[in-house]
């Protein structure tokens, strides 16, 4: 399997969009202030958007989109002809495979946490004169450590991705050379034979 250029373009894409979602979902938290309520004496917490769970669920999807394109073009490292030789290739290959994924595992969970803490709105926090309450907001640098990890991601899938198919063509280029030499070394002794018979 060579490597293909516009397979390398689409998960370059992908996490660099993931990645700047990612940054704009950090940006874009949500931030509440208490008021309190016309009607009773309690409390309530008035948030101002939710665009930031929008933009941790959308990279949560385009990273996962391009870890499936990675792992079925290169079929999980399941298989391939030059996976077998114990080549340095393929040393490099097995590195980048537990990188790509241990960095994209911890992409993803920050990414839905991030998310799934953002989108929690606290509605009453309690009554407006026992004292002063907080509203449940999400703490600064869980998305951006999303998008740190994205980016390694995006760097181990790339040579995950690389070392793979060198691994891969190495081994079908050298098994295709044997063959190539096999029927040269059979010509001459065809063509002798030959002229032995029209003798």
């Amino acid at each position: 399997m060579a490597v293909s250029i516009s397979i390398s373009a689409i998960i370059t894409s992908l996490h660099l969009v993931a990645f700047v979602l990612a940054i704009g979902a950090e940006s874009r938290r949500s931030t509440a202030k208490v008021v309190p309520d016309q009607y009773d004496e309690r409390t309530y917490c008035v948030y101002d958007t939710d665009a930031s769970t929008v933009y941790g669920l959308a990279a949560f999807g385009l990273l996962l989109i391009s870890q499936m394109i990675v792992n079925g073009v290169t079929r999980c490292l399941c298989f391939g002809k030059g996976l077998v030789t114990g080549s340095c290739s393929t040393t490099c290959a097995i590195t980048f495979f537990i990188f790509s994924w241990l960095s994209f595992l911890g992409a993803e969970a920050c990414l839905l946490a991030g998310s799934a803490r953002n989108a929690y709105h606290t509605r009453y926090r309690g009554f407006f004169l026992q004292g002063d309450f907080s509203c449940a907001t999400l703490r600064r640098g869980v998305f951006a450590a999303g998008a740190a990890l994205t980016l390694l991601s995006l760097i181990g899938s790339i040579l995950y991705y690389w070392a793979h198919s060198r691994a891969d063509t190495g081994g079908w280029e050298k098994h295709q050379n044997e063959g190539v030499g096999m029927t040269s070394a059979s010509y001459p002794q065809q063509q002798q034979t030959g002229e032995f018979e029209k003798a």
